[in-house]
């Protein structure tokens, strides 16, 4: 007893302080970040236009410009040069020279710079959230939940498990090689190029940087043109933190411009990681096969949302009009395809157009509106196409949402919320990607109906599948060909950062985020040593040493019984017949000639980098290579906890939905457990407020 005393003494000494440290803040420098020029004071014009990329080219192009508006009410935001391919070559080079710098950093440095930015975007919600509204229309609500909880999960994640993940990974060295020491090590592979879409631009910037430069590369990403004005300022947020821990100033660029400059950064970059269209990826793809460089595409999805009949209807609704609606359809991961049992059939489709009624659309700044602009105006003709065409097919309309006050000159940046019935994939609507608050909606009988619905699609990004038994949902999306799942839920794949992300068909290939994100970003190196170094040697055995003996072959096949025969008395009878081999003293100047067999390590990867390829195939990565990744999130604790839409931030939104959000994030994301106390108490209290959720009042943010 008195052996134990002190041990028990120690272990709580151990917990008190590791509790006690908890309640420490970390301590984290603030960052001040210029916003003048992103305050809406009603002078924007041409000539006061807001460029924040230094212009370092020399050969800048003066007459061609990406012109930026604001999509909700068409106000000028500015204007950002069309880089050249000479100006794209030369930032890429700058980030280069950055990079060789930046490999040298500790992982303690690379931690202080996501730890600056999680405590300014913590901060600072609010702005980065109307910077985001601003550009792409979407409303406050829904830029908190796709722009700042997605990127403060990712650095979340990274912080307590990046370098776990970047450090070398030994494997079993096989039975050949038990003399060796067999490991993986992961080294940066240089400059990593991105070229991001416009429907979520903090995060479609910050969500490859952060990979990239926690693994230790640099990155110069290319802003959409439809969202260059927000994508340049958040530039502003990463430069300021770099500047913060002493890393290089170029290690992060950003650039702007069309066709030319995304075609010109993928021939100058190590690796190209690409979120856009189908065409565009396939383009990509061509061009990088000219250097040679490793693509991930994510381009896009048509998801199945499959609702059984054995669920709670009125809860699974309002998931799936939060699923179809999130930033107004357009989301990469949204819901774009219902199938619905036909025994609840006509419940949920009660319950849906309810709450879809009751949705309003509108400019998300000038008032209490539950959905914003669509960031494209050409694109809300595309949608009205896909509704004409299932219309002429025999589709019908049973709902829509409504507009609110808007100007005449705003008709066409906005779309009403859809409900459509009658739908079958004959229909446009059914095949292809819509990108827009469409609720298509198609019943089925039996489960494998529905298995056959949802993969009669040329896309396979995600899909969620909802029933009262966990087990039927989950063998459901086990046969769904995808990339993630989500059981009894929608798009949660995506908040869990730990798992990869991507798509297969054509909805793309490769992984961001997760483990196979952050290692993408990596050079794979397999590296064999000797164990017992030097007391035992790799030596060349006798008979196959040149001049090769003539029993040089036959040792080959005793040694290859020896190590690999199906019983133990096959290894046996083969070893005597190795030692017997060994000690003859056959010539060793044959005519016969062999080739010698290399003994490899078939636990490590095996592949190259530059002009000798890309990928690897033998061990755990040539394995999965061979497999379709799928990323699947399901309840720990169903049916007792289930997901649900917290109140604020259900249809239709309330006052106070973007309050609950900032309030939700820094609970979750606090730097310190004070702050995350302090705004729990104020997510308990917004939950316990009666609002309500449809007023005719307008808040100006």
């Amino acid at each position: 007893m008195a052996f134990w005393w002190p041990l028990l003494v120690l272990g709580f000494a151990y917990a008190i302080c590791r509790f006690l440290l908890m309640l420490i803040p970390p301590s984290v420098p603030s960052i001040e970040v210029e916003t003048s020029d992103v305050v809406d004071d009603g002078t924007q014009t041409k000539e006061n236009s807001y460029i924040y990329i230094p212009p370092r080219g020399r050969t800048q192009q003066a007459d061609r410009k990406v012109q930026c508006y604001e999509p909700a009410t068409m106000k000028y935001l500015g204007y950002f040069p069309a880089l050249t391919t000479a100006e794209v070559k030369e930032r890429v080079a700058q980030a280069r020279k950055a990079q060789k710098i930046w490999a040298t950093s500790s992982f303690k440095q690379r931690r202080q710079f996501l730890r600056i930015l999680l405590k300014y975007i913590i901060e600072h919600q609010d702005l980065i959230c109307e910077i985001s509204s601003r550009d792409t229309g979407k409303t406050m609500v829904d830029a908190s939940l796709g722009e700042i909880m997605t990127t403060c999960e990712k650095i979340t994640w990274l912080l307590s498990e990046g370098e776990k993940w970047l450090k070398p990974e030994y494997r079993s060295s096989g039975r050949s090689m038990l003399h060796k020491r067999a490991k993986v090590e992961f080294y940066p592979i240089g400059v990593v190029g991105a070229i991001v879409s416009w429907n979520y631009p903090f995060h479609n910037l910050f969500n490859p940087m952060l990979a990239a430069v926690f693994s230790g590369n640099s990155i110069v990403v290319k802003v959409s043109e439809y969202a260059s004005w927000s994508g340049c300022f958040y530039f502003q947020i990463i430069q300021a933190a770099l500047a913060a821990v002493g890393a290089p100033e170029n290690l992060v660029d950003v650039i702007t411009g069309f066709a030319e400059t995304g075609e010109a950064l993928v021939s100058a970059v190590d690796k190209i990681i690409f979120v856009g269209s189908p065409g565009v990826g396939k383009q990509i793809m061509r061009n990088a096969s000219e250097t040679l460089i490793p693509v991930t595409l994510e381009l896009g999805g048509k998801d199945a949302f499959i609702v059984c009949d054995d669920v709670d209807v009125s809860h699974v609704a309002q998931v799936a009009v939060r699923a179809a609606l999130q930033s107004s359809g357009q989301n990469c991961a949204g819901a774009e395809r219902f199938y619905v049992h036909k025994d609840i059939y006509s419940k949920f489709i009660s319950e849906v157009s309810k709450i879809v009624k009751s949705v309003t659309a509108g400019p998300p700044l000038l008032g209490k509106f539950d959905m914003g602009a669509i960031c494209v105006q050409e694109h809300s003709e595309k949608l009205q196409n896909l509704v004409n065409d299932a219309l002429d097919k025999g589709a019908e309309i049973i709902a829509r949402g409504s507009f609110g006050n808007l100007g005449a000159d705003a008709v066409d940046q906005f779309f009403p919320p859809t409900i459509i019935v009658n739908v079958n994939h004959t229909m446009n609507l059914m095949k292809e990607e819509a990108f827009g608050p469409i609720m298509p909606i198609m019943k089925f009988s039996t489960d494998e109906e529905a298995i056959a619905l949802a993969n009669d699609s040329n896309y396979g990004l995600g899909c969620a599948v909802f029933s009262g038994n966990q087990r039927r949902a989950k063998a459901i999306a086990s046969q769904i060909h995808c990339g993630v799942a989500a059981v009894n839920d929608f798009a949660s794949t995506y908040m869990c950062q730990s798992l990869p992300f991507g798509g297969v068909k054509h909805s793309g290939f490769g992984r961001f985020a997760g483990v196979e994100g952050l290692r993408a970003c990596c050079l794979v190196k397999s590296v064999v040593e000797d164990r017992w170094w030097p007391y035992i040697k790799t030596i060349i055995p006798k008979p196959i040493q040149y001049p090769v003996a003539e029993n040089g072959f036959e040792f080959q096949e005793s040694l290859v019984e020896t190590l690999y025969g199906l019983s133990i008395w096959d290894r046996l009878r083969a070893l005597v017949n190795v030692l017997k081999l060994l000690s003859e003293q056959n010539p060793s100047s044959s005519s016969k000639r062999r080739r010698t067999v290399v003994f490899l390590c078939q636990s490590l990867p095996f592949g190259g980098v530059k002009h000798s390829g890309f990928g690897r195939f033998a061990g755990v990565e040539g394995l999965r290579a061979c497999c379709l990744v799928k990323s699947v999130v399901e309840d720990r604790w169903w049916p007792y906890i289930k997901t649900i839409i917290p109140k604020p931030i259900q249809y239709p939104v309330a006052e106070n939905g973007f309050e609950f959000q900032e309030s939700l994030v820094e609970t979750l994301y606090g730097l310190s457990i004070w702050d995350r106390l302090r705004a729990l108490v104020n997510v308990l209290k917004l939950l316990s407020e009666q609002n309500p959720s449809s007023s005719s009042k307008r808040r100006s943010d």
